[in-house]
């Protein structure tokens, strides 16, 4: 028997080319997180997200999560805000070239000023795995991280799109990475999370700007 879950198709093409997206990750069972993360950009970029736009950060475990991800959008804001010599001025080029020289144009400096971040980022895709012990542990966290996700995205106003995954067994985990050690692989839900964050990123663009 098939089953009914699953997201509808987006009523719109996606279209990420002019999105800037962040991926924040914890380590903690890490077959499973390196098939989601994985999952993630290869369908980010076939919605058509540049590579240059898509940032990868980690931290230890799932309850971390929250403050990274409140922290890489304001990080991204301070990005976006600052001006190339204030960029420039972080950057040694290799050499001791003082925070007052302007390098000159044509040279690798411009080429680095081409590159800086032009933009905060338009949506987050916080990824977990969370799989339940023989404790209480496994509640707590999920709860926590849960809220506090959701208190990011409330927050900042900028999509964070939830890719904990809960599961009771390993099993459930590896299958839901489509990594799955049955006959049944599964399916990488990372591939679903990046689609919802080019859409909800899109979305949210359109609605700040009063079109419905």
């Amino acid at each position: 028997m098939s089953s009914i879950k699953g997201p509808a198709p987006s009523p719109t093409k996606l279209d990420g080319s002019s999105l800037r997206v962040a991926i924040v990750h914890s380590r903690w069972n890490k077959e499973v997180i390196d098939a989601l993360v994985t999952g993630t950009i290869a369908k980010l970029k076939e919605h058509g997200v540049k590579e240059h736009n898509i940032i990868v950060q980690s931290v230890p475990g799932s309850y971390e999560l929250p403050l990274a991800c409140s922290k890489v959008i304001s990080g991204s804001r301070v990005q976006a805000g600052a001006t190339a010599t204030d960029l420039l001025g972080g950057l040694s080029f290799g050499t001791n070239t003082p925070r007052s020289s302007t390098p000159a144009l044509g040279s690798s400096s411009s080429t680095a000023v081409a590159s800086m971040p032009s933009q905060p980022v338009d949506a987050v895709i916080a990824i977990g795995v969370l799989i339940k012990g023989s404790t209480m542990h496994f509640e707590y966290i999920c709860e926590s991280v849960s809220h506090g996700l959701m208190r990011v995205t409330i927050d900042t106003g900028v999509p964070v799109i939830f890719g904990v995954l809960t599961a009771l067994t390993d099993e459930q985990a590896l299958e839901r990475a489509g990594i799955g050690r049955g006959g049944n692989k599964g399916h990488n839900h990372g591939e679903d999370w990046a689609s919802a964050a080019v859409e909800m990123a899109s979305s949210s663009r359109r609605w700040t700007e009063g079109k419905f």
